[in-house]
């Protein structure tokens, strides 16, 4: 019997890598924060709150790795550091805004879907 969608698993595969690296809060939620234009590494840490400093630096280290964002250092003193997204960056703002959007109007629906679900839950 012939599989009805032979590159199913590999398709899977390919779209579990990207999500795995977009689909993360801290990834989202620097996209949308560089969605405004370019920020220093302090203005994000501060514009997203409850960041660490070492996940920050992770998070925008694969950003940059995969082509999302820019990492440009101007030779001031001290040092100046930019983050901006690339187009690719760009693109993966859309869902990403579309996402939050959604999030926010469907917020109150999901917390009504869990305390009935809470209360009814057996222990």
């Amino acid at each position: 019997m012939k599989p009805r969608h032979p590159h199913r698993s590999e398709d899977c595969r390919a779209v579990s890598a990207v999500l795995q690296r977009v689909g993360d809060k801290w990834t989202v939620l620097v996209v949308s924060m560089l969605g405004d234009g370019p920020m220093r590494f302090n203005e994000l840490r501060h514009a997203i709150g409850g960041i660490s400093q070492k996940m920050l630096t992770t998070t925008l280290r694969n950003l940059e790795r995969d082509g999302f964002v820019t990492r440009t250092v101007f030779p001031t003193i001290p040092p100046r550091v930019d983050y901006e997204l690339t187009g690719l960056g760009r693109e993966l703002l859309v869902p990403v805004t579309a996402l939050g959007d959604w999030a926010r109007a469907n917020i109150d629906r999901i917390n009504s879907a869990r305390d009935r679900f809470d209360a009814t839950a057996q222990p």
